[in-house]
């Protein structure tokens, strides 16, 4: 069960699309999709999370709730941390296993 008083964060997740750069010229960029509620998971001391923080790396588990939006994001999006400016690559996304959670699994520190 999960309860509104867990979601403690907030955070945005951001597609890739083609913007136009206004002089006629496209680029990609990140695009703000929408934004939820979530609870941030720090990873356990794994061999791989262990060698991620050495490289100054930093691997969460974020939960959302599941909607219609939430189930759309894939792993070319990232996640951004609204509160304190932090961004995110996406690495994992599970929206199978909990009925009612998406489940992301993101690394900052990583070139997007």
């Amino acid at each position: 069960m999960i309860d509104a008083g867990s979601l403690k964060e907030r955070v945005a997740l951001d597609k890739r699309e083609r913007v136009n750069d206004g002089a006629g010229n496209y680029r990609s960029d990140f695009v703000e999709q929408f934004q939820r509620r979530a609870a941030f998971v720090y990873a356990g001391g794994s061999e791989a999370v262990v060698a991620e923080r050495l490289q100054g790396r930093a691997i969460l588990k974020v939960r959302l709730r599941k909607d219609v939006l939430s189930k759309t994001i894939s792993t070319d999006w990232q996640l951004r941390d609204v509160r304190r400016g932090m961004v995110y690559a996406i690495r994992e996304v599970d929206a199978v296993t909990d009925p009612l959670c998406v489940f992301l699994t993101v690394i900052s520190g990583v070139a997007s």
